[in-house]
């Protein structure tokens, strides 16, 4: 059996479940695009192929069982896009949340079933229909979880908008000993650059008090403000709208002191390196294209 464990987001990974890029499928059309990154892709022609995301994936299993972590994978299901596992699930202390997710996605939950089978089932929550939420947007950080939304009226006309408020409650009643905080995302279908679309592709923690920040994915500047003090201004790198892009704040953490980081992230990996950090470089370029990076491609199942 797994004994699931998810506090913060930086404590030692034991267990994780790692997304595939194999038989991920042709490149879809552009109204069957997701975001707005995917979208310009598709049509500048260059949405990435397979043969070239699935070894940037094994090495990122490489750097996870090289520092001693068990990876599970999904089952592969044919022409299914399963690279982006934090979508479909999420582990907040020793219970795993199954997201809703957007509908034509649900098979990827059935694919990790294999891994759903070794949790206790009264430890997996099923959320109501009218509770949005994906792991992308939700962070446990000691007392707190940090939860990513929309609650615009025109929410549902925002296929980039994942959270809804009802999702925040969802959380805040199931974990009623914790610090729920909501932040409310700049959303955008057609601007990338405009577009956070989970709050970690916007802030992330790292080690065990610093944190990278994007001041722009954050809709209301009290939100990003209460970041900044409580981090502090000196324990924090903030990110460009360029390297928000390119997913800078989507790092994953292996330890306190273990960061994997995209291999061209310089500037971001040249700090974390001044901070002390052990960053573990890997390529990772193709699969940002399509609008997410190494935490979204990973749910922890265990932490120490």
């Amino acid at each position: 059996m797994l004994h699931l464990h998810i506090k913060d987001e930086t404590s030692r990974l034991k267990a994780v479940v790692l997304g595939t890029a194999k038989e991920c499928g042709p490149t879809p059309l552009p109204e069957a695009a997701y975001d707005p990154k995917s979208l310009e892709h598709i049509l500048d022609g260059t949405y990435p192929k397979e043969v070239a995301m699935v070894p940037e994936m094994e090495t990122f299993a490489k750097v996870l069982k090289k520092y001693g972590v068990q990876v599970f994978r999904p089952e592969v299901l044919p022409d299914c896009n399963q690279i982006f596992s934090r979508d479909i699930a999420f582990v907040i202390e020793d219970k795993l949340i199954k997201a809703n997710i957007l509908p034509d996605r649900e098979e990827e939950f059935e694919a990790i079933l294999h891994v759903l089978d070794k949790i206790d089932p009264k430890n997996i929550l099923y959320p109501p229909n009218k509770v949005h939420i994906e792991g992308g947007d939700v962070m446990p950080w000691n007392d707190n979880i940090f939860i990513g939304t929309y609650t615009g009226k025109d929410y549902p006309d925002y296929i980039t908008a994942r959270t809804n408020w009802e999702g925040v409650e969802y959380i805040r009643k199931m974990f009623p000993t914790k610090k729920v905080k909501s932040f409310e995302l700049r959303k955008s279908i057609t601007n990338p650059k405009e577009n956070a679309l989970h709050l970690d592709c916007c802030f992330q923690p790292v080690g065990a008090d610093k944190a990278i920040l994007h001041k722009n994915g954050f809709l209301v500047e009290e939100e990003y403000e209460w970041l900044v003090a409580y981090f502090g201004k000196e324990n924090i790198f903030e990110i460009t709208a360029d390297e928000m892009y390119q997913m800078c704040s989507n790092v994953f953490s292996i330890a306190p002191d273990v960061v994997v980081s995209e291999r061209n992230f310089n500037r971001l990996n040249s700090w974390l390196r001044a901070q002390g950090f052990t960053v573990e470089e890997i390529p990772y370029a193709e699969i940002s294209k399509q609008g997410g990076l190494l935490r979204c491609s990973t749910m922890p199942l265990i932490r120490e």
